[in-house]
């Protein structure tokens, strides 16, 4: 009898603090996986430098929240998971603006490419920040309606959320793959791939307990997979280095750190 109503006297304190426990877990989950590229665009604002980042990153990241945003329409699932990507959708977009301000602002007698020229060569090389907002609200209108038009499919729409977190899981590959060519992670910023490494850890921890859709913990563990390849990489070109392979001076890697 005791127990219990000290267990009683309790509950005061319990239930607050769980629920602290809980906001901080939601605010974490939306802001945490922008915290990574604070520090990138400081250092492209201080240096006036943004060949250490790659675009690419901005393109699979856009991609990969707008699709998830439309997934919910078909499916709701957590809000802070929404809100997420609407934060990362504007990171990106000023991550863009940046980098594009920079790149014209260093380079000589640039010709203007614009999205309206459709040259597949020049994809995600213009020259103006507002073409990347032209394509960008191009691409969300163009799913936004063929989703509208097909909510009504189960098949569709399980599709559309494992294609959201699938290309957000693939967002290291391209840089495995550079540091495969190279031989090397030299230029990679390990900080870097230890803070996505941690949030991805994180990221997938809380889809798992807050029972998300199972297309976001699948991607998610496979996210953290290859964020450790990539640390793997790290340890064995510092100390097994090897013969580096000749590559282009502009590298395309997403997770260009």
């Amino acid at each position: 009898m005791i127990f219990r109503m000290e267990a009683d006297g309790l509950e005061w304190l319990f239930i607050p603090l769980h629920q602290i426990v809980s906001w901080g877990a939601s605010g974490a989950m939306v802001f945490g996986g922008v915290v990574p590229y604070i520090p990138q665009y400081r250092d492209i604002k201080r240096t006036q430098n943004a060949e250490g980042f790659s675009t690419y990153v901005c393109l699979v990241l856009l991609v990969a929240n707008i699709l998830r945003i439309l997934f919910w329409f078909g499916r709701h699932f957590e809000s802070p998971l929404l809100w997420q990507s609407i934060v990362m959708i504007l990171t990106m977009l000023l991550m863009l603006k940046l980098c594009t301000e920079v790149r014209v602002t260093n380079e000589l007698n640039l010709k203007r490419r614009s999205f309206a020229d459709f040259d597949l060569h020049y994809f995600w090389h213009w020259s103006k920040f507002t073409d990347y907002v032209q394509c960008v609200l191009t691409f969300t209108g163009v799913t936004g309606y063929i989703t509208y038009l097909s909510l009504d499919s189960a098949l569709f729409v399980e599709m559309l959320g494992f294609l959201a977190v699938f290309t957000e899981a693939m967002l290291g590959v391209p840089q495995l793959y550079r540091n495969y060519q190279n031989r090397s992670t030299e230029g990679m910023s390990i900080k870097m791939v230890l803070m996505w490494t941690s949030g991805d850890t994180f990221k997938t921890v809380y889809f798992i307990l807050n029972q998300a859709p199972f297309q976001f913990s699948i991607c998610g563990l496979l996210q953290v997979l290859v964020d450790m390849t990539i640390l793997l990489q790290v340890y064995l070109y510092t100390y097994y280095p090897q013969k580096p392979t000749s590559h282009a001076a502009h590298p395309v890697s997403a997770k260009a750190l």
